[in-house]
C-alpha cells in the first residue's frame, strides 16, 4: 500500500513538473527566435522572483489573489463541476469591498474589514447559485453560464465605476480610495505583503484537511470520480452540486475583496488582470491539491513579480511572461485532460 501511494504521489509530481518545464522549453525557444539568451533571461527571472527578501516578499504578494482563484477552482474541479466563473466573482468581491471600505466612515478595523470581506464573499457565492441551480434543475452546463457570468460581471462593474461610484475628479476609472481603517495590515513594513496572504495560506491548507478528513470532503472527491454511483448510494448529488458551486463563489469573491483591500485600495477598471482565469491553470497543475495550489501559485507569481520588473533590466519584453503562463495552461489541461474529478485535497 505504502509503495503504490508513494508511487501515485510521484507520477503526480511528474505530471505537474512536465507542463512547467515544456512551458519553459517553449519560452527558451521563443526568446531565442527574438534573439535572447534564454539562460540568461531565466537567471535574471530567478534572481528578480526569489533573490533576497524584498523580491521573495513581492512573489508572494503576487501570489495571493492566485492562492483564492486557484482555490475556489479546485473545490469545483474535484466535485466534477468546470466552473470559469470565478473571474466575475473576483470582480463582483472587489468593488463590494472597496465600496464599502470607502462608504463605512468611522468604523474601526476590527469591524470594517471583515463586514468588507464577509460583504465580498456573500456576493461572489450568490453569483454562484444560478448557475449551480440551472445546472441541477434543466441540466444547462455550468461551463456556458458561468463564462457568460464574467462578462456580466465585468461590464456591470465597469458601468459602476464609469458611473455612480466614480471618484469625483477622477481623470481615471476609479472609485475613491478606501479608509486607512479598511486597508489589511502588512505583515512586514515597507513591502505589499498584507494580511491576505496569511488569509489565503490558512484557507488553502483548511481545504486540504477538509478534503482528506471530513465526510462533506470525501462526498465532493466521490461526486466527482462518479455521481451515478453517489446517487445509487443515496448521496444527494444536486445538492451537492449546488452547496459546491456557491461555495466557490464565496471563495472567488473573498479573493477579490483581499485584493482591494490588501493591495489597490480601491475599485478601478480593470482590477483583475485574468486572476480568475489564472486559477484554472492553477488547480489543474496543482492537481487540485492544497499543496499543489500553493506551488503552482508562488510560480505564477513569482512570474508575474519577475514580468513586472525584468524590463528595467533587460529588453525581454514583458509578454514572454504571459507567453509561459499560457503554455504551462495548455499542457496542463492536455496533461490532465481539464482534470474534472481528479486530484486529492493533500
Amino acid at each position: 500500500m505504502t509503495s503504490a501511494m508513494a508511487q501515485m504521489r510521484a507520477s503526480s509530481l511528474a505530471g505537474a513538473l512536465i507542463p512547467v518545464v515544456l512551458a519553459l522549453a517553449i519560452g527558451a525557444i521563443v526568446l531565442a527566435a527574438t534573439g535572447h539568451d534564454p539562460l540568461s533571461v531565466y537567471r535574471l527571472m530567478a534572481v528578480e522572483s526569489f533573490g533576497g527578501e524584498k523580491r521573495l516578499q513581492a512573489t508572494l504578494s503576487a501570489a495571493t489573489p492566485l492562492l483564492l482563484t486557484g482555490l475556489a477552482t479546485a473545490v469545483a474541479f474535484r466535485t466534477g463541476i468546470f466552473n470559469v466563473g470565478v473571474e466575475g466573482c473576483f470582480y463582483l468581491g472587489g468593488i463590494v469591498a472597496a465600496g464599502l471600505g470607502f462608504w463605512l466612515v468611522g468604523w474601526p478595523s476590527t469591524l470594517i474589514i471583515p463586514v468588507a470581506l464577509l460583504a465580498a464573499a456573500l456576493i461572489g457565492g450568490l453569483w454562484l447559485l444560478l448557475p449551480g441551480v440551472l445546472k441541477v434543475r434543466l441540466g444547462v452546463d455550468e461551463v456556458v453560464t458561468t463564462l457568460m457570468l464574467n462578462f456580466v460581471a465585468i461590464n456591470l462593474t465597469s458601468w459602476l465605476v464609469n458611473g455612480p461610484l466614480l471618484a469625483r475628479g477622477s481623470a481615471n476609472s476609479a472609485t475613491p480610495a478606501i479608509q486607512k481603517a479598511a486597508e489589511l495590515p502588512r505583515l512586514l513594513p515597507l513591502t505589499t505583503l498584507n494580511l491576505g496572504f496569511a488569509i489565503s495560506i490558512l484557507l488553502v491548507l483548511l481545504y486540504g484537511c477538509w478534503g482528506r478528513f471530513t465526510v462533506a470532503g470525501f462526498r465532493s472527491r466521490l461526486a466527482g470520480l462518479n455521481a451515478r454511483f453517489c446517487r445509487a448510494v443515496g448521496i444527494d448529488v444536486s445538492s451537492l452540486v449546488i452547496r459546491i458551486m456557491v461555495l466557490s463563489g464565496l471563495i472567488g469573491g473573498l479573493a477579490g475583496g483581499i485584493h482591494a483591500l490588501g493591495l489597490v485600495h480601491r475599485f478601478v477598471a480593470g482590477f483583475s488582470p485574468g486572476y480568475g482565469f489564472a486559477g484554472i491553470a492553477i488547480a489543474l497543475l496543482g492537481r487540485n491539491s492544497a499543496i499543489g495550489i500553493i506551488l503552482a501559485a508562488i510560480a505564477f507569481g513569482a512570474l508575474a513579480s519577475a514580468g513586472a520588473t525584468i524590463q528595467l533590466f533587460s529588453d525581454v519584453p514583458i509578454e514572454i511572461t504571459q507567453v509561459l503562463q499560457g503554455a504551462v495552461m495548455i499542457l496542463a489541461v492536455a496533461k490532465l485532460g481539464f482534470g474534472r474529478g481528479r486530484g486529492t485535497a493533500l
